[in-house]
């Protein structure tokens, strides 16, 4: 009895020697100092994806697999809200091609564009003619018409140029030259010649309507627009024109997991510095290279799935719901601006403001600096609203009415479009063209001349011309639009009212 409770009390020392071998502090040595809090790592930390377990800093095998996994997934959330331009620009590509243009032929909305056609925020108030500039075999000529509002942007969506009105032809229409990255050959003179970074590059170019006839403009652009190779300047080919008005077909890129595929597609295609080496680095990370296949396994292809599905509820709120006050072109309004203060490359106070870039990527095509500078009577100025004037996210199912004061300040016109909130593209509703402008001819002005807007599934009565249907059940947001902006817009002394939902 006695030397079972000697072994008894053995064993319990034996535990207690192993437990404080693991679990006593280190002992101080001749050259210990002490060491602050702050830069150390406790043995457990509690945080959003789970308990964090040590060993003296050391993470376990658990924690390990942990951080690794959120590692992948905020990557591939970083890749989707940086990527985005890219992969708007390459379903933009796709769709051109699918629809038989984007190799030097022109797309012209000959009837205008309509809601068939899924485009982020286009309008149906000026003529488009579109294209898709591929410059891996050489220079291209660009011959652009007089009086047009055009762009041509990169193949990661960044400026390269504008053609016409805001561009270095004055709006009189002259030949563009474009050249690869990486050219070295003769650049000849009697050109307005631009390099870009990367081989495709998109497009387009808006004409306006005349008495609301986009007659007038598309013989202009059928008479004085060429796409043709540099090396063919003394014998330019015939141009070819597509009428693609009325088409159903999407520019739009994907929102799941197809979305890092259309990237990937778009890094095999273009030159590795055509991005910086960080970013670069942030799509490798994920596995997106140039010369590899983009082959996740389960894990990552799970990982990336959540990533996507995140990254787009984060596009959708910083576009629908942005919690920085300074997109709000006025106190107390809900109309907001495009571009945060007025840079095309999203800078304010030369630090760019990542929310602002990922908003307009999300929202819509085009990036030029007639868009955000103030440019008195050139290119054109925005005003967005998702939202009622009490706040809450405007309803396909309600009725609601904006007043415009009288003497809109724009040049040339107004238009208001009305948008789906899941497409970002023109609402699809038993009208052609969701929109109005000032050219209509079914606008009835108030006495003071003053336009009353309505919007709702059902016409007012009487408001007929005055009118823009929207779909019970759908969410939808608008744009209205200056073409020619002048004064008053920019000192804020004329303003749009607000959208007023009746009762």
């Amino acid at each position: 009895m006695k030397r079972r409770e000697t072994n008894v009390f053995s064993v319990a020392i034996v535990v207690v020697v192993l437990a404080g071998s693991v679990c006593a502090a280190p002992p101080r040595m001749k050259m210990t100092t002490d060491i602050p809090a702050e830069i150390t790592t406790p043995d457990r930390v509690k945080t959003r994806i789970g308990t964090l377990e040590f060993f003296d800093g050391m993470p376990d095998e658990a924690t390990v697999e942990k951080v690794y996994d959120n590692l992948d997934f905020l990557r591939g959330v970083e890749v989707f809200l940086n990527a985005m331009p890219g992969a708007s620009l390459y379903a933009y590509r796709e769709g051109a091609r699918e629809n038989g243009y984007g190799n030097g032929e022109i797309a012209i909305m000959e009837d205008l564009m309509d809601s068939k056609s899924l485009f982020l925020t286009a309008n149906c108030d000026t003529v488009y003619a579109l294209s898709w500039l591929d410059l891996k075999d050489g220079p291209l000529v660009v011959e652009s018409p007089p009086n047009v509002l055009g762009i041509v942007d990169d193949f990661w969506f960044r400026y390269v140029t504008d053609l016409g009105n805001a561009g270095p032809d004055r709006g009189k229409g002259g030949k563009f030259l474009f050249l690869p990255p990486g050219y070295e050959g003769d650049v000849p003179e009697g050109y307005f010649t631009f390099k870009s970074p990367t081989y495709g590059n998109v497009i387009f170019w808006r004409g306006f309507l005349v008495n609301g006839d986009p007659k007038p403009a598309v013989a202009s652009f059928k008479t004085n627009t060429k796409i043709y190779p540099l090396s063919q300047a003394g014998d330019p080919p015939e141009q070819k024109f597509i009428n693609v008005s009325g088409k159903a077909m999407n520019t739009i890129h994907s929102n799941d997991i197809h979305f890092y595929k259309e990237i990937h597609q778009l890094v095999q295609e273009e030159p590795v510095d055509a991005i910086d080496a960080d970013f670069m680095g942030l799509l490798s990370s994920i596995g997106i290279a140039k010369g590899k296949p983009f082959a996740p396994d389960k894990r990552m292809t799970e990982i990336l799935t959540d990533s996507a599905a995140v990254a787009n509820a984060t596009a959708r709120s910083i576009l629908f719901a942005n919690r920085n006050k300074a997109f709000f072109l006025y106190p107390s309004s809900q109309w907001e601006i495009g571009f945060l203060g007025g840079s095309h490359e999203f800078l304010v106070n030369d630090v760019r403001n990542l929310d602002a870039r990922t908003r307009m990527f999300y929202y819509a095509t085009g990036i030029t600096p007639a868009m955000a500078f103030k440019m008195v009577g050139v290119g054109s100025q925005y005003a967005v609203a998702f939202r009622d004037s009490q706040g809450k996210y405007l309803d396909g199912g309600k009725t609601y009415k904006l007043t415009l004061p009288a003497n809109a300040p724009a040049k040339d016109f107004w238009s208001i479009v009305v948008y789906d909130g899941q497409t970002r593209s023109m609402l699809q509703t038993d009208q052609k063209f969701p929109s109005l402008a000032s050219h209509n001819k079914n606008i009835t002005a108030n006495d003071d001349g003053s336009v009353d807007v309505y919007f709702g599934p059902k016409a007012p009565e009487g408001k007929e011309g005055n009118w823009v249907q929207t779909v019970p059940g759908k969410s939808w947001n608008t744009i209205f639009r200056l073409y020619g902006p002048l004064e008053p817009w920019f000192d804020q002394t004329w303003r749009p009212g607000e959208i007023e939902r009746i009762k």
